[in-house]
């Protein structure tokens, strides 16, 4: 069925829209303030801004942060555990860490009660055997208790059940004969992989959000069918791919940073598009500001992230590192006498002081209006006529001026200064600090806000020049459009290569693969090709931390030829020497997990049908002034969707559209491509 394609990413402030036409290629976009504390009131109103006929769309695919607000707000479901005895505080204890370094105490609080945390006789060993079998009269009682307390979900939680998964499936059927609703999860079946307190924590987290997240998909399902909708709706995962529905109500921890993923993604296709195959992305929303590392092309994916700390999920995601520093964020001075930003932040609502909305303390977005650097009267987003300028500069005078003994401009200066320091210093965490050198990278901003904040990146940061996407206040959601749907799969072998079954091992893949299959065979999405791969994490004896080892494996009709022991031991040893420089002589090979990924392909639209048409202007349509430094400059004003490709204009300039505002500083020049990009860079490097 050829119709619209519609990408939909949740932020804290606005959701945004980005709507393909599969037909004839063209885009529109919409971005339409968020609304809380259901979200699904937004996503409907932003699609209904450039679709009347909800029978026209062909896939909607969502980015959400319904997850990752549950986890940070804690506003997750009522959830019981019921786990092997002894282990009623896996959850409490973690790996002995501490919310603060130098802390004697720790304040950490599991997202499940204490008094909601049950045992049951049973034990598995760790070579799989069973010691003792479950007591399902106890777990039965343990899940009427649970129910009498007012628990909506349940996690089961036993001792080795990655080995052996028997009682645990058992405990399981005899929880979901007698419990009310599906919100029941497993650790088998989440996570079967060693490591006791990371699997407890990614199992109790999914139950935690299943009721949220599940209970939010399902009514965006029942309104857009209601609407008239009976195409495919899919949700973006935390590695960068998408999932059917029913497995994101299903598994919904890997959700937790579904809508920056999306934005990584569409980054990187655009990136690439246009020829730059190392990027540094920043998303600058309302809320937050989200960097993330492409190297040679492929985003950097994390086995495991703490979403908070002592929320521990391990499953696939995309490495993003997140700081409150978005358009939102409050400027506040100390009492020592220090500027800085966030983490709090105004969100949509009641917004920067110049929405007028009832926030009087200053954010980064009302210095960029007191700079004259947004335009007051034709705000991103549609959700006011004009900006209050004036309340702007006097919120900033009272909270920040005044405390720090600065006029109105240099406090507004002074506020984009730590800012833009805030964000640059989570770039360099994600280069330099991880042995990449920024000057090899192009930096992509997107989000609402982050084309103001280019020319800074640049220049604190050392980085050769920028790329600014077509539609940068809505790559997240473009994104969604973008994705591959993948599945990953997880299998701890725990064996000596030399001791390995290769049959068993062929088994687990096997396995991995049928039902990675499985689930593309279900969606109703057309895919251009079908991508499997495998992983290894393997360590030397003795050694705690593993190595990813991608290995070979022939896939032929469906049927998996598990790889030898010699091609094991040397793609471990090629992967080890790469990460390390050399190999431990006499050194015994063990393999700990095996890791599958299975990824359906799905067709990519072309970017040059959203390059400007041939009809556009180069001409500024007005100007005025706007703060650089210490001075004011003149300053012409670009609708920059008009401009032609090839289009060269020397800053300082601004271009406007309706999702966001470019800034080009008084040092840099702007160049549009075949894209529609525009390519931001030092004025001496370009002369």
């Amino acid at each position: 069925m050829s119709g619209q394609m519609i990408g939909v990413d949740v932020g804290g402030t606005f959701t945004d829209v980005f709507v393909l036409n599969e037909a004839d290629g063209t885009a529109a976009v919409a971005k339409v303030p968020t609304t809380r504390p259901d979200q699904s009131g937004g996503f409907l109103d932003g699609i209904s801004k450039q679709v009347d006929d909800l029978s026209t769309i062909s896939v909607v695919v969502h980015g959400t942060t319904a997850g990752t607000n549950a986890l940070l707000e804690r506003k997750g479901a009522s959830t019981g555990v019921i786990c092997t005895e002894g282990l009623r505080d896996v959850l409490e204890m973690r790996r002995r860490d501490r919310p603060r370094t130098w802390g004697l105490r720790g304040d950490f609080e599991p997202v499940v009660d204490r008094r909601n945390r049950l045992e049951v006789p049973e034990r598995t060993l760790a070579d799989g055997t069973i010691r003792t079998p479950v007591d399902l009269d106890a777990v039965r009682a343990a899940a009427q208790q649970l129910q009498a307390q007012g628990c909506e979900a349940v996690a089961i939680l036993f001792a080795n059940s990655y080995a052996n998964p028997d009682n645990e499936k058992a405990a399981v059927a005899a929880v979901r004969e007698i419990w009310p609703n599906a919100h029941v999860s497993a650790s088998s079946e989440i996570l079967p992989e060693i490591r006791e307190f990371e699997r407890f924590s990614t199992t109790a987290l999914n139950a935690y959000l299943q009721p949220e997240v599940s209970g939010y998909l399902g009514r965006l399902e029942q309104a857009l069918k209601t609407g008239g909708f009976d195409g495919e709706f899919m949700i973006v995962q935390s590695n960068g791919g998408v999932m059917a529905v029913d497995t994101a109500c299903r598994l919904p921890v890997r959700t937790a940073l579904s809508g920056p993923a999306a934005g990584v993604i569409a980054a990187g296709y655009i990136a690439s598009s246009a020829g730059f195959n190392n990027v540094i992305t920043g998303d600058m929303g309302g809320t937050s500001f989200d960097v993330s590392l492409i190297s040679d092309g492929q985003s950097m994916l994390s086995p495991q992230t703490s979403i908070d700390f002592g929320m521990v999920v391990r499953t696939p995601m995309i490495e993003i590192t997140t700081i409150g520093a978005g358009g939102g964020s409050i400027a506040w001075v100390d009492k020592g006498g220090l500027l800085n930003i966030g983490p709090e932040s105004a969100g949509s609502n009641p917004g920067p002081v110049a929405y007028g909305l009832g926030n009087d303390r200053p954010t980064v977005t009302d210095a960029n209006v007191v700079l004259g650097r947004i335009d007051p009267e034709s705000p991103i987003g549609g959700k006011l006529d004009r900006l209050d300028v004036e309340a702007a500069a006097n919120a900033i005078d009272i909270h920040v001026g005044k405390p720090l003994g600065l006029d109105t401009l240099q406090a507004a200066e002074a506020i984009m200064r730590v800012a833009n320091s805030r964000m640059a210093g989570a770039i360099r965490l994600v280069s330099i600090e991880r042995g990449f050198d920024p000057k090899n990278f192009a930096f992509m901003p997107f989000g609402g806000g982050g084309a103001l904040h280019t020319g800074a990146m640049l220049a604190e940061v050392g980085i050769a020049k920028a790329i600014v996407p077509r539609y940068p206040g809505v790559t997240s959601a473009m994104g969604c459009v973008i994705a591959d749907m993948r599945q990953d799969f997880v299998q701890t072998i725990n064996s000596l290569v030399d001791a390995i079954d290769e049959n068993a091992l062929a088994n687990h893949m096997q396995t991995h693969v049928d039902n990675g299959m499985a689930l593309l065979d279900a969606a109703r999405t057309t895919f251009e090709a079908r991508d499997i791969s495998f992983e290894l994490d393997m360590a030397y004896i003795g050694q705690t931390h593993t190595v990813s080892v991608p290995i070979a494996v022939t896939v032929r009709d469906g049927q998996v030829t598990a790889p030898s022991k010699a091609d094991i031991e040397a793609a471990f040893d090629a992967a080890y020497k790469s990460a390390f420089g050399r190999l431990l002589n006499n050194g015994v090979r063990r393999i700990l997990n095996l890791r599958t990924a299975v990824t359906g392909k799905r067709p990519k639209f072309d970017l040059k049908t959203l390059a400007p048409s041939a009809g556009g202007t180069a001409e500024p349509k007005s100007s005025r002034k706007v703060h650089f430094g210490d001075s004011w400059y003149e300053t012409a004003i670009y609708d920059r969707l008009s401009l032609p490709a090839g289009t060269v204009i020397n800053g300082p300039a601004i271009l406007v559209q309706p999702d966001t505002t470019v800034l080009v500083e008084p040092n840099l020049q702007a160049r549009v491509d075949a894209f529609g990009n525009t390519i931001l860079e030092p004025l001496e490097s370009t002369s």
